[in-house]
């Protein structure tokens, strides 16, 4: 028996690598493809373009648009100053004592006065000395209007004289302030003639105790 070559490779044969005969696709057909999606997708990527250049030019116009702070209504508490900055309290004289008036009292008069704004109310008058309590005439709560100024006299009662001083340095009275913006507390120091009329009436009152 005469003996057969080889077999040629067949259409379609493999080789024993397993890899497929490369046939790369042509250049003219790629472009063909490509030029056919753009047609079907064109109308979404203008649409998509257009998009974010709107955005783009509305975001420039909100960051560069004029800035202005918005107004404040009339009447409104920022237009209205603070009681303590507008009310002033000064040390005017003795006073007579008021008849009924317990023992171991004594009187004197300040003028408080309101410069501007709206009217202020006194809610409250202390001094820092615990034995001693006091009271005013007109009675708080009162009000008094800007531009004006109300005397006031204030009685003081020693309760406890070893609670007071023999000599008083820099007596001051507190001071409870409401307007339409807030309510505060306000220290007032009288000055010297205050201090020395205040440390004479205690020494009177207390004469038996500061021996």
């Amino acid at each position: 028996m005469s003996g057969i070559g080889p077999l040629e490779p067949g259409e379609g044969t493999r080789a024993r690598d397993g890899r497929r005969p490369q046939n790369p696709r042509p250049p003219g057909r790629r472009r063909a493809a490509l030029a056919a999606w753009y047609a079907r997708h064109r109308r979404i990527a203008v649409a998509l373009a257009a998009t974010a250049v709107a955005l783009a030019g509305g975001g420039y116009l909100y960051a560069t648009r004029p800035q202005q702070p918005p107004p404040h209504p009339a009447g409104t508490k920022a237009q209205v100053p603070y009681p303590v900055q507008v009310v002033d309290m000064t040390y005017l004289d003795g006073r007579t004592t008021p008849a009924g008036a317990p023992p171991r009292s004594f009187s004197f008069a300040v003028l408080l006065s309101v410069t501007s704004g709206p009217p202020v109310t006194v809610t409250r008058v202390t001094q820092p000395y615990a034995g001693l309590s006091l009271s005013t005439e007109p009675p708080v709560p009162f009000r008094t209007r800007s531009g004006s100024a109300r005397k006031v006299t204030i009685t003081m009662h020693v309760t406890e004289c070893e609670k007071v001083p023999k000599n008083a340095g820099l007596p001051f009275l507190d001071v409870t302030l409401r307007n339409a913006r807030a309510i505060q507390t306000q220290s007032f120091i009288l000055g010297p003639r205050y201090a020395q009329d205040l440390s004479r009436a205690l020494q009177v009152a207390c004469s038996n105790s500061f021996r």
